[in-house]
């Protein structure tokens, strides 16, 4: 039900953690998730420990879900000397192209623990149904 956008976004991720860059607005990090189907919904779960809530943007535009969130320095003084910083800072982004079977407008988003988790259901018209079968004498002939 989800497809991958990106096949090169593992690569990048190895890239940025030897070389200790770390993403931007045009260049944003991945973000690690999970995604499983529950029920009659999918779950997406993406790690964001350390991010705050405001810093959290969801879009959907027709079946293209993106994900983006930025984690700021906590310290901001002009008097503090970093002295170990191994926690990776700067945008990350994940973009996830949803199947036509998905309801995206009635996506869910919580976010708690660090932990960003999207709920979306499947889409009624997806769903299993059972189809009657009709006879002969369900159907009127039309004489003239």
């Amino acid at each position: 039900m989800l497809m991958r956008t990106d096949p090169f976004r593992e690569l990048d991720r190895i890239a940025q953690q030897l070389t200790g860059v770390t993403g931007t607005w045009s260049r944003p990090s991945a973000m690690p998730m999970d995604a499983y189907r529950e029920g009659e919904e999918y779950v997406i779960a993406l790690d964001l420990p350390g991010v705050a809530k405001d810093a959290i943007d969801i879009d959907v535009e027709r079946n293209m879900l993106t994900v983006k969130a930025e984690r700021r320095p906590v310290v901001n003084t002009d008097n503090v000397q970093m002295e170990l910083s191994e926690r990776p800072l700067g945008v990350f982004s994940r973009q996830l192209v949803l199947a036509d079977t998905l309801d995206t407008e009635r996506i869910t988003a919580d976010y708690e623990a660090g932990v960003l988790t999207l709920r979306i259901p499947i889409a009624e018209r997806a769903k299993p149904r059972k189809i009657a079968i009709g006879g002969e004498s369900d159907h009127k002939q039309i004489s003239g």
